[in-house]
């Protein structure tokens, strides 16, 4: 079945569906949750709802309305820890000005948390995460890292401050961003998760004939990532990540390998890569840190050579 109003559907990998209700307004739809990635509940509260919401900002639109998604196993868990989670995620919408209107609830054997998140746009102002044209530079919003760290912390490697770091980095919405990039000319937007920033970054190029260079040095990566990359702490996600895009990336002479697999670590609550034009990315770039952004960084550029790879460069 064809629908002209579908403006974003299942044919192509964004990160959300976006509808066409009136000639102003689109629906932007979309769904996650996940088990939790931190022992706190309220902390795992915040991060689900922020990574749901994440989806909309990185589409170009505006959350307004959540469904909780809930599982949890009643007969094993205290009820507290439920009131915990779910106080954490309402407390991030109210954050995000994001009004929840119910949801639904079943009984499993491990605690899982998310939303059905429903934003808005202008139909031709939505962000898909094709469109980047060649000359276009690259910005990222939120450093690298929380994969590996999370691993060290299930190992009983990291300490405190390592674990509050990416706890705090995933709790931030990505609000900030996506209203501060609303006034430039952006051609290109996603959300950094589950297949890492060279995953992402090569479903940007797609199938476009377009090529990528990252500079891996200009990249924003929390350094407790690479010491823990280094003593093998790497998330099954990111070798899976590597081996299904691999073929895509050329790794000059030189760029250690810890730092490849941060690039490949799949992320919880990442941050936003946006393709703009060059010329408008240091205002851009500045605008964002003036914001409280303050991790973000220019880290490559959309090329015409290359089309379909991705040149990670010192």
């Amino acid at each position: 079945m064809r629908d002209p109003n579908l403006l974003v559907g299942m044919e192509t990998p964004d990160d959300a569906g976006v509808y066409r209700i009136a000639p102003d307004t689109a629906l932007i739809l979309t769904l996650d949750f996940f088990t939790p990635i931190v022992d706190d509940p309220y902390d795992f509260g915040q991060i689900a709802v922020a990574n749901a919401l994440s989806d909309v900002y990185a589409m170009g639109g505006r959350p307004l309305l959540a469904m909780n998604i809930i599982c949890f196993p009643v007969g094993d868990m205290d009820i507290s820890v439920l009131h915990e989670v779910l106080r954490g995620g309402t407390d991030k919408m109210n954050e995000a000005g994001v009004l929840l209107v119910g949801g639904h609830s079943v009984e499993d054997r491990e605690i899982k948390y998310g939303l059905s998140v429903t934003g808005t746009a202008h139909p031709d102002k939505v962000l898909k995460n094709i469109g980047s044209r060649p000359g276009d530079a690259l910005i990222l919003t939120k450093p690298l890292g929380t994969g590996v760290i999370g691993t060290a912390v299930k190992a009983e490697l990291a300490d405190a401050a390592a674990e509050a770091k990416i706890v705090r980095s995933m709790k931030v919405l990505n609000r900030i961003p996506a209203e501060i990039m609303a006034d430039y000319e952006v051609h290109a937007c996603t959300d950094i998760t589950g297949f890492g920033l060279l995953g992402h970054a090569a479903e940007m190029i797609g199938e476009g004939g377009m090529g990528m260079t990252i500079r891996s040095s200009q990249v924003p990566v929390f350094h407790e990532a690479l010491e823990f990359a280094g003593m093998g702490l790497i998330p099954a996600g990111t070798y899976r990540n590597q081996d299904f895009r691999a073929g895509m990336v050329d790794v000059a002479e030189g760029i250690p390998d810890d730092l490849v697999k941060v690039l490949y670590d799949p992320q919880t609550s990442g941050g936003l890569l946006i393709a703009l034009p060059a010329d408008e990315a240091g205002k851009l770039l500045a605008e964002l840190k003036t914001g409280g952004v303050g991790d973000a960084a220019i880290i490559g550029e959309v090329t015409g050579g290359h089309p379909g790879k991705i040149s990670l460069l010192p």
